[in-house]
Formats: structure tokens, C-alpha cells, sequence
């Protein structure tokens, strides 16, 4: 079965038949008002992790991982400039085997003219490495090009969504794509208090 990546939540590991698959490009798509960045370090806090922040400092990831949790083995890098994605390539070309990479988010990559070859490189790496990568794709109102070859490239899709219930806020996780394996069926109702766990509680009309 190969190597599998934890998500730090026991019934999605379940779900997805012991967690990620070596060699995965996984993309978190999710409201840019939602927790979508607590189930980021909750992924990158249970591995060995390369955590690539895009648009926010470096300081200010680490500072938000020692908040949510204890950031463990995770090194933080910023990326940007004119090529972000050939940085990217650069770094993980350099991991050691079986690391974990989170990049966040992923809008400034989907920007790049020659972004599906560059992807089609980096999930080539991420198999050789035995490696995963999640993209953070923030569904907010300006989408860059790139979004729909990142999903299309994609083996595995998170969907984070969140609304309105009996005055309370649900957010809600779903597995739209699983390309290796089953992709779970049911919507997971996620509890961030504190740490990140499945509401298994029924919604009564």
C-alpha cells in the first residue's frame, strides 16, 4: 500500500484507508473566511513537514503554528518573486524522502504562465520522493486561471464549506476526488475546539 500521511483526524485516516498516500498532490479548497488554516496545521504538525507560505512571512506562519499547536518538525520558507513555482521545484527536489509540504496559498503559483508543466513536474517529484503536497486553494472572489488544473491535477480534494445553522456555524469537509482508492461518501462535520476532531452529533430540524 506504500507510505500514507496522517491528517491528525482519526475517522478522515479511516476514511481514506490510513490517511494520504505517498506521492499525492492534494488540494484544500475553502472559503477564505472559514478554519481552513487550523486543518493546515493540523496536517503539518503531525509529520515531518516543509510548510511554503506564499504571501504571509515567515514569522507570521510560525507565529500562527505555536498558537494552534506544537509545530513539532515543521520548517517554514517563504517563496516568491517572479517564480515562485520553479522555487518550489528547487526545494523539493532537496527534501528528504517521505516529507510532508504544505503550500499556502496556492494562488500565486496558478498565476504562472507555464504552471501545468510545472505541476506536472512537481507531482513527478512528489513520486519519486514519496513525498505529498497540499495546495491551499482559497475560493475567494478572484480566482486565478490556474484553479481548474490544479483541481484536474489533483489526486485528492478537500472541500471545506462552511454555513449557517440554527445560529451556529458548521463547517463541513468533503472528499470530492480520491483518485486512488474510494473517495469517503458522507460530509465530515468538523469540531475545532480545541484540536480538530468529527462532530458526530445529528442536525435536528
Amino acid at each position: 500500500m506504500g507510505l500514507r500521511f496522517t491528517t491528525g483526524i482519526e475517522r478522515l485516516d479511516r476514511e481514506l484507508d490510513g490517511g494520504i498516500q505517498g506521492g499525492s498532490l492534494v488540494a484544500l479548497a475553502a472559503p477564505p473566511a472559514s478554519q481552513s488554516e487550523r486543518l493546515l496545521y493540523e496536517l503539518a504538525t503531525q509529520q515531518r513537514t516543509l510548510y511554503v507560505t506564499t504571501e504571509r512571512t515567515t514569522d507570521a506562519v510560525e507565529t500562527a503554528l505555536h498558537d494552534a499547536a506544537d509545530p513539532g518538525r515543521v520548517r517554514v520558507h517563504e517563496v516568491g518573486g517572479s517564480d515562485p513555482l520553479d522555487d518550489l521545484l528547487e526545494m523539493v527536489s532537496a527534501l528528504a524522502e517521505g516529507t510532508f509540504v504544505v503550500v499556502d496559498p496556492a494562488a500565486p503559483l496558478e498565476r504562472n504562465a507555464d504552471y501545468r508543466a510545472g505541476l506536472s513536474e512537481l507531482r513527478s517529484r512528489l513520486r519519486e520522493k514519496g513525498s505529498v503536497a497540499v495546495f491551499h486553494c482559497v475560493d475567494g472572489r478572484t480566482v486565478p486561471d490556474g484553479r481548474d488544473v490544479t483541481e484536474y491535477m489533483a489526486d485528492v480534494i478537500f472541500d471545506l464549506s462552511v454555513d449557517l445553522h440554527r445560529d451556529r456555524l458548521r463547517t463541513r469537509l468533503t472528499v470530492p476526488k480520491c483518485r486512488r482508492g474510494d473517495a469517503p461518501c458522507d460530509a465530515l462535520k468538523l469540531d475545532f475546539s480545541p484540536r480538530i476532531t468529527v462532530d458526530n452529533s445529528r442536525d435536528i430540524a
